[in-house]
């Protein structure tokens, strides 16, 4: 039986949680992931653990922070004044907001802390910095 490797197309089915064994993200009740080995667009050791299965094989692999989404940096922390938020926009804990700087693409961040004179953003992955177990099934090399 073909054993999935670098270049191939593959679907998987997965489930993503955390070491307190909080689901993130799975692909129960929806398509299977579809994606090519090699091509950058998913976590390198969720790539890494697809190399070498075979259709129809499971796993369960633990990733430390370097393989899934990096350290959370504490500099992407920022704090800015209310007076620098958009009028009229009332951000609220858990909020993604888009910020934009002269000269530069705009890039999302994450509202964790809202007081009356300050907002504390977080530009990290919300994966960032964390231990992630996940349960893959390889459904198809394609």
């Amino acid at each position: 039986m073909s054993q999935a490797k670098q270049g191939d197309t593959v679907k998987v089915n997965y489930t993503g949680r955390l070491e307190n064994g909080q689901i993130f993200d799975s692909t129960e009740n929806r398509e299977a992931l579809e994606f090519t080995i090699g091509e950058g667009r998913i976590i390198p050791g969720f790539e890494k653990a697809v190399i070498g299965m075979t259709p129809g094989e499971t796993k369960t692999i633990n990733l430390t922070p370097d393989e899934g989404y990096g350290p959370h940096y504490e500099e992407l922390v920022l704090e800015v004044g209310r007076e620098q938020i958009p009028p009229g926009l009332e951000p609220e804990v858990g909020q993604h907001l888009e910020v934009n700087q002269e000269g530069r693409e705009g890039f999302l961040v994450r509202v964790v802390e809202v007081t009356e004179t300050s907002i504390k953003l977080d530009a990290n992955h919300p994966l960032a910095g964390q231990n992630l177990i996940f349960d893959i099934e390889l459904v198809a090399i394609v």
